[in-house]
């Protein structure tokens, strides 16, 4: 029996857009979260808008509830909660602990089960801590659990020093075992065929190829790009595979974390400044061809625009991250809104392209990054011909 690939590849592309819809429908954090967590907003608007007496609309409190799904599906959490099922009254979770670890006076080790999904207390060494559930940290708290506010309602407890493996740091190991692992029989493959890729190695080659010849290349120069290959190799693949997993029905939005596309940008900052020649800083501080008095004026600005660059790709892979799953799940929240036989449907589709331009997303975010960073690395590297700004200055 011979099958046709083009309707192969439109399933596989059906079920991938399919994916961010799952993970969406069947939240995969604790839904016990989710509703505590409405019902604070919910109390906290009706305070505002109309005193302690007043009761907002089934309308408001739905809409209220559905924007607590949504920014908790966003958060990280301390275990890896596949699915909840059996409802609110008497929830069960599909999962796994992860290890809890903090710097108290001391270290406390322990796993997140103590936390039973956020609803008690953790004890460890005479100390006791609880999962905030508006922001998902740790907090030291008393036997009972209880969690003193300041007048504009942030947490006053004591917060130790949290190292834990969460569910975004698991992920990201998990994906730099799937990297090495990929990566390293890629490279056993060109050894074993006389430099021929075999396997998952045929897909992945030309993308690296790509990333050499139009990405590194051109921005860097032969004579250095190859010394920042590896780093952008790693940091494209990375990008791309942490973004595809958070359109998968496992629930994580590790690329729309700040702290992790923040890391990520520091660690492009440092490897321009640490291998950036003198002639680029030369252009920073004293940039040739210029008048004297503009040079002190452009010498801030220079050097302040070494730090943008680096801003930039923060919040741009952050901002886009983010947006798209706000988005998505926005629509799908629409159709439960909507309960019509043409509103929920029009949602539906809505979703279901939007999922599709994410899976383009994802890959357009990682080379956008990657070819940022390259661009950087060309222009600390670069060398400059003086005589060249001196003759153009005088014309």
């Amino acid at each position: 029996m011979v099958f046709s690939k083009k309707p192969l590849q439109f399933i596989i592309a059906a079920l991938v857009a399919f994916f961010p819809l799952i993970s969406i429908a069947n939240p995969t954090g604790d839904s016990t979260h989710v509703a505590v967590e409405a019902t604070h907003e919910v109390a906290s608007k009706s305070h505002e808008a109309h005193g302690e007496t007043a009761n907002l609309s089934e309308e408001q409190k739905a809409d209220l509830e559905r924007k607590a799904y949504i920014k908790h599906h966003l958060m990280d959490s301390h275990d890896f909660t596949l699915f909840t099922y059996g409802g609110e009254e008497h929830p069960k979770h599909v999962g796994f602990p992860l290890p809890v670890i903090l710097w108290d006076g001391g270290l406390h080790v322990f796993s997140s089960s103590k936390f039973e999904h956020g609803e008690a207390v953790a004890e460890s060494n005479g100390n006791y801590y609880k999962i905030n559930h508006h922001d998902g940290l740790v907090y030291k708290t008393d036997a009972d659990g209880n969690f003193t506010e300041d007048a504009k309602g942030h947490v006053t407890n004591a917060k130790p020093i949290d190292f834990s493996i969460t569910k975004n740091i698991f992920m990201i190991l998990v994906v730099g075992l799937i990297l090495f692992m990929v990566f390293a029989g890629l490279g056993k493959s060109y050894k074993k065929n006389g430099s021929i890729a075999k396997g998952a190695g045929r897909f992945f080659e030309p993308i690296i190829l790509y990333i050499r010849d139009d990405i590194a290349i051109p921005n860097i120069g032969e004579k250095h790009y190859k010394k920042y290959m590896s780093f952008l190799l790693t940091i494209f693949f990375f990008i791309w595979f942490l973004n595809m997993f958070g359109l998968t029905p496992l629930g994580v939005n590790i690329t729309g974390n700040l702290a992790i596309t923040a890391s990520l940008a520091l660690i492009t900052y440092l490897i321009t400044t640490f291998t950036a020649k003198k002639d680029y800083w030369g252009h920073i501080f004293w940039m040739p061809g210029v008048p004297v008095p503009m040079k002190f004026i452009l010498a801030p600005i220079e050097l302040l625009g070494t730090i943008i660059k680096p801003f930039s790709l923060m919040i741009r892979l952050y901002a886009n991250m983010v947006a798209g799953h706000i988005v998505l799940m926005s629509l799908i929240a629409l159709m439960y809104t909507f309960n019509s036989p043409i509103g929920s449907p029009l949602s539906f589709f809505l979703a279901f392209v939007l999922s599709l331009l994410e899976i383009l997303v994802a890959l357009l975010q990682a080379y956008i990054f990657t070819m940022l960073a390259a661009l950087y690395f060309g222009a600390a590297v670069e060398e400059h011909h003086h005589d060249e700004h001196h003759e153009a200055a005088h014309h």
